[in-house]
């Protein structure tokens, strides 16, 4: 199995065959918000999985529900990377650009690799969609593509013919040309059309005129691709050589789901996700909602400080409780994450990072709400912060978060971020059966004779113990108020809050003794490391694989937990001559590991809405190495 970041390369043939074999491609769809490229890109990347390329996503889209028809600020995209070995990214260069306007080909045909391909709905360049997309010439005309090969199809007359007996009528005849052009992509990249035709009968098993225009119209665009010779060469890229066992193509926001019902599970506890919606955190709730069988509640709440006091309350009642948002509303929640915090009760926040401040980029990707995890409360309050790497980590980053706050009674924060809520790639079912026992059992009985001590604390965690009001001999108070040391009685004695804050504090660092250490991926020890968080693990794994096929040795490390850090990473940092961190903010982690380790920690950073390249985080290596 080869093992390559590099962009992928579909050879221009001078003397073609019929189809060739490559190990991996990168496409991109891009039109209108409502054009349909998002379902388009999802369809191809659900028929790649289940035919078992590995695969990985990158859906951008408008935050606006509907931005003005054919402008730049408009357009949507759906970029995926199938291969034949284990991938860890998007890509970089898309091989493939599918454009249905001049505005998607406008703002997408910077990022095109030269000789790649570009499919273009052709009728859509006309000269009032040029004008909006800010094109003086045609660019089909003009000899802005040459150097690519092209595709050019009439998508609009072909899709009206594809589905004139379908019963569709009026304006929906031609929301169907996504599936032509779908069809299309299927036929370029042999891929089978059963997948799609199966999901397409299910999802409008009721609209049989919708079910049947979009069939018409996807064997439409593979019989355009094939009976007109759109192209010299089509591709093939064999199923991957992947672990076996059995595959699902998940977001992030579905695994992190996923691990809050099994967490619920594992916890031996009914579950409660109180919330606002935003994006990019809403489809967690979307999902939990379907799952009331596994004892799951619900609840939408009228704002984001009214979802948090609920999360608490259930907390308190002796539920596993979880809140869900974004930047902003993090923000909101922060008063009432310190009572949580105060309290010393399980609460799971889980915050979806995206490109802020205040409502920012709501659907574009950033890792700046790290400080405000770890610093964003009032008064000494510090509390654990985890980050997922990837999607499908999503899920045991959720549990890991839950097992840490019911040891040690905690509110705790699991950061996402947009690449990991909206991206996908395959995931191996793990076997739900196996996951570790993390239940904490409640208090059912007086704890000091036959009084309840609610503040009387396990010597080896310093966490208190958990009992549910109602239960006869336990009455308790808890509240936002400082709390005397055992019996948590209202206290305002000055040496009991500094015993307090020492307590509550100590409790925390002494996690970082409880969570796996670091692990350094090369030399223990060396020139340079590259260290990560976040959504950011791919990238950097990617970058550091090419250097490493230079001959060159790099090592790389990835962090999960943000607060308090592995036991180990000082001694890591500590070992290499240079610290090289990679990171979608203004250098978060890095004043972190400066002001913690003392170590000139070097920052690579961005926030221009995109996510890093594997070619940037090379270049970067590259010149330090040679520095």
């Amino acid at each position: 199995m080869s093992v390559s970041e590099e962009t992928a390369t579909l050879p221009v043939e001078e003397h073609s065959s019929d189809q060739e074999e490559i190990d991996k491609a990168i496409i991109r769809f891009v039109g209108d918000s409502g054009d349909g490229m998002q379902l388009a890109g999802t369809r191809f990347t659900d028929a790649s999985a289940a035919f078992g390329n590995d695969l990985a996503t990158f859906p951008s889209f408008p935050a606006e529900i509907r931005a003005p028809a054919g402008t730049l600020a408009g357009v949507s995209s759906f970029q995926v990377q199938i291969a034949d070995f284990d991938i860890l990214t998007p890509g970089d260069e898309p091989d493939v650009l599918v454009a249905m306007n001049p505005a998607g080909l406008k703002s997408n045909l910077k990022d095109v690799r030269p000789n790649g391909t570009i499919v273009v709905n052709s009728e859509a360049f006309i000269e009032r969609n040029l004008h909006r997309a800010g094109y003086q010439t045609n660019p089909l005309e003009d000899g802005t593509l040459d150097g690519y090969r092209i595709i050019s199809a009439p998508m609009e007359t072909l899709t009206k013919e594809a589905v004139k007996d379908s019963g569709v009528t009026g304006r929906e005849v031609l929301r169907s040309k996504n599936f032509f052009a779908l069809g299309l992509m299927a036929w370029l990249f042999n891929r089978p059309l059963e997948p799609t035709t199966e999901w397409l009968e299910k999802k409008f098993s009721k609209r049989p005129e919708v079910l049947n225009a979009n069939v018409a119209a996807l064997k439409a665009g593979w019989n355009f691709g094939l009976t007109t010779d759109a192209a010299r060469t089509t591709y093939f890229v064999k199923p991957a050589k992947l672990e076996s066992g059995t595959y699902t193509n998940v977001t992030g926001n579905t695994a992190m789901a996923w691990g809050i019902i099994a967490a619920g599970q594992a916890a031996k506890l009914p579950v409660f996700y109180g919330t606002y919606p935003i994006t990019p955190a809403s489809d967690i709730l979307h999902e939990l909602s379907r799952h009331k069988n596994f004892g799951v509640k619900t609840f939408q709440a009228e704002d984001e400080i009214a979802g948090i006091g609920a999360a608490v309350g259930a907390a308190f009642a002796g539920h596993l409780a979880f809140t869900g948002t974004s930047g902003p509303g993090l923000a909101l929640k922060s008063e009432t994450i310190s009572l949580a915090l105060m309290m010393e009760l399980p609460l799971i926040v889980i915050d979806v990072q995206r490109g802020g401040p205040s409502t920012g980029l709501p659907t574009k990707p950033e890792q700046a709400d790290l400080l405000f995890a770890i610093f964003g409360r009032h008064g000494e309050a510090p509390m654990p912060v985890l980050a997922a790497q990837s999607p499908s980590d999503a899920f045991a980053i959720t549990i890991e978060a839950v097992r840490i706050a019911l040891k040690y009674m905690t509110p705790v924060i699991v950061l996402s971020d947009n690449s990991i809520a909206t991206g996908s790639e395959p995931w191996n079912l793990p076997d739900v059966s196996k996951l570790p026992d993390i239940s904490k059992p409640q208090i059912k009985a007086p704890n000091a004779g036959d009084e309840y001590l609610p503040y009387l604390r396990d010597p080896q965690t310093f966490a208190r113990s958990w009992a549910v009001p109602g239960t006869p001999g336990l009455e308790h108070r808890i509240g936002g108020l400082e709390k005397q040391e055992v019996t948590g009685n209202v206290s305002y004695d000055p040496d009991n809050h500094q015993l307090m804050i020492d307590t509550r504090a100590w409790k925390i660092a002494n996690i970082a003794n409880d969570i796996d250490p670091i692990e350094v991926d090369g030399d223990p020890d060396g020139k340079l490391l590259v260290l990560g968080w976040g959504s950011t693990y791919g990238v950097i794994k990617g970058a550091v694989r090419r250097v490493r096929k230079r001959g060159l040795a790099v090592s790389v490390a990835h962090l999960r937990h943000l607060n308090p850090f592995p036991a180990n990473l000082g001694e890591v940092v500590h070992g290499f001559d240079k610290v090289l961190i990679p990171e979608l903010n203004m250098g978060q982690l890095r004043h972190l590991i400066r002001a913690e380790y003392l170590v000139p920690a070097i920052g690579f950073n961005k926030v221009s809405a995109e996510p890093f390249k594997v070619s940037e985080i090379e270049r970067k290596i590259l010149e330090l190495i040679e520095s």
